[in-house]
């Protein structure tokens, strides 16, 4: 069965992680070149709303999963290994930046779009913006810790 959360635990990590990847490094650039602002922010509206939908799924999925691992190889998380705390601590932080990106930016722009207020909808996509970069930041910071921390090379 810990194989199983293992799977399930890595597929939404990447769900996730490569998400923000796509959105912040491609498809934010691609828009801001050939779009106007009110197509601009109703594609950001769109994208996010189905993206975000999947981003819930990994937040339940990933926490579950995760504690799953960490008390089915560990026993008590006072067993568990460095980057195995590490990686629970960077996670919780990015939940929280989730929770502020979904329920603050992303519903104000949700709001100002459905109003057409393109300027207040500017506004919450700039906010948007750097939430998710931190996110993506500390996502890749996640990866690296798993990875390095598996096979020993973190310490």
């Amino acid at each position: 069965m810990l194989s199983l959360a293992s799977l399930l635990h890595v597929l939404f990590a990447v769900i996730w992680v490569g998400g923000m990847f796509f959105a912040w490094v491609i498809l934010r650039p691609v828009a801001a070149g050939v779009l106007e602002t009110p197509e601009r922010l109703m594609l950001w509206r769109r994208v996010l709303a189905k993206f975000f939908v999947w981003v819930w799924k990994a937040v339940v999925i990933m926490t579950l999963t995760g504690y799953w691992l960490g008390f089915g190889m560990w026993q008590t998380m006072a067993n568990w290994p460095t980057h195995v705390h590490v990686m629970h601590g960077l996670s919780w932080i990015m939940v929280v930046i989730f929770l502020v990106t979904f329920f603050l930016p992303f519903r104000a722009l949700r709001d100002a779009v459905d109003r057409q207020d393109w300027q207040a909808g500017g506004s919450a996509l700039a906010m948007l913006r750097k939430l998710v970069a931190a996110n993506l930041l500390l996502g890749v910071v996640v990866v690296i810790v798993a990875s390095g921390g598996r096979f020993g090379l973190l310490g």
